[in-house]
């Protein structure tokens, strides 16, 4: 008999389409928990899921679990299932309660709780920022004095760079702190500032054993690019994954991900290395954000959302990694908000980068302009790949400096 996967929040990106995808290739009953009304969702998630309930809000644990128990009783479940990094502590919770296996509250908590988090890695021996959970502008002051400036405060279970500050001093640190209600009792996470480079170790795991991972650069970080429109902000996905040079990362990774209770999941860990060595920054118990598993499959001859499933459904490998190419994400952005009215460099930019372009977008005349918050899948982008990871570099640098955008309004 087919396994019945519950997936909460299949409707929320496309991303979570192809995760069901993948388990209804690996052989699974797939039922979808979402906000979406049924006649509302995309044709080719709607064709590949055996039974669907619309709830009124996927924050809400309890309308979650009621759904989960009607789909239940029409067909045992067998596992419950999200993507979405707001909903894996909820998933797990109505986990729990319904006694199947996968990622526990605790396990799930620790991976949103970005100081708990963080004294659990010391606790183990892993090098992190130093950090602490803070609701009281008294207890910011504190941890300053200590620790000294720049510092960075964020929310408690932020999501990327999402609400982020990098503070100088004591005023910049009020300004953030009032933006995330500190002053008001809201609880907030503190850390010291790590210099170095930033990027992500990704993976797969079987009962807290890694068996699929990748590595990632950010060029610049993900703060600087967020706040600087000038930049033309890149990730990079290395084929060198087995390069002694990584061997460090890869063994702290596995741990955290042995630390955290992390059984059967995808992970996206986040890490620096600079001056004071290798850090440990954060990890999510779920795959990166901005369809990053879709770089590691052009790279490496796989379908990753359908390893995802044999790996939580079958618990085991479906195929292995070619590693047989780079592969990168370059954004352009305008020099201002408005309206696209044309771009400079355009056809210079695709002879240059002949024959390595697998995805771009160029918004047509007259379309807004996408805030830079938003991401690295906004406004104008390419998605390469090279066998050669520093050519890979250069030509994404390439289309940065070349191509110029004309906005009007």
């Amino acid at each position: 008999m087919a396994r019945h996967v519950a997936f909460v929040g299949p409707d929320l990106f496309s991303a979570y389409h192809d995760m069901v995808r993948g388990l209804k290739q690996v052989g699974a009953r797939v039922s979808g928990i979402g906000h979406t009304p049924k006649s509302k969702l995309a044709p080719a998630l709607k064709s590949r899921l055996d039974d669907y309930i619309q709830v009124s809000s996927l924050l809400d644990p309890q309308a979650v679990l009621e759904a989960a128990r009607q789909l239940a009783g029409k067909a045992p479940l067998d596992l419950i299932e999200t993507g979405d990094e707001a909903l894996v502590l909820l998933t797990a919770q109505v986990r729990e309660k319904l006694g199947l296996p996968g990622i526990s509250v605790r396990s799930a908590n620790l991976c949103r709780d970005k100081p708990a988090m963080k004294e659990a890695l010391r606790a183990a021996g892993i090098p992190c920022a130093a950090s602490a959970a803070v609701n009281s502008l008294g207890e910011l002051y504190a941890f300053a004095e200590q620790h000294g400036y720049p510092l960075v405060l964020k929310p408690r279970s932020a999501l990327g760079g999402l609400g982020t500050f990098r503070v100088g001093g004591r005023a910049e640190l009020e300004a953030a702190a009032a933006k995330l209600k500190i002053d008001r009792g809201e609880a907030a996470a503190v850390e010291e500032w790590i210099e170095g480079h930033e990027g992500f170790y990704d993976t797969l795991s079987i009962d807290g054993e890694v068996v699929h991972e990748f590595i990632s650069h950010y060029y610049p970080n993900v703060l600087e690019a967020l706040n600087d429109r000038r930049l033309s902000p890149q990730i990079a996905a290395t084929n060198r994954v087995e390069a002694s040079s990584y061997d460090e990362l890869k063994e702290m990774g596995r741990k955290v991900v042995k630390v955290l209770g992390i059984g059967t999941s995808a992970t996206h860990m986040e890490w620096f290395f600079g001056p004071k060595g290798l850090r440990f920054s954060e990890i999510g118990a779920r795959p990166p954000g901005e369809r990053i598993w879709d770089l590691y499959c052009w790279g490496n001859d796989l379908d990753l959302w359908l390893e995802w499933a044999m790996v939580v459904v079958h618990h085991r490998l479906g195929a292995r990694p070619s590693r047989r190419y780079a592969t990168g994400s370059v954004q352009v952005r305008p020099e201002k908000d408005g309206h696209f009215v044309g771009y400079d460099g355009l056809k210079d930019v695709f002879t240059r980068c002949r024959g390595m372009v697998l995805e771009h977008r160029l918004p047509a005349k007259g379309t807004a302009t996408d805030p830079i918050y938003k991401g690295y899948l906004n406004n104008v982008w390419f998605r390469l790949r090279h066998p050669d990871y520093d050519e890979l570099r250069r030509a994404m640098d390439y289309i940065g400096h070349r191509l110029k955008i004309h906005v009007a309004g």
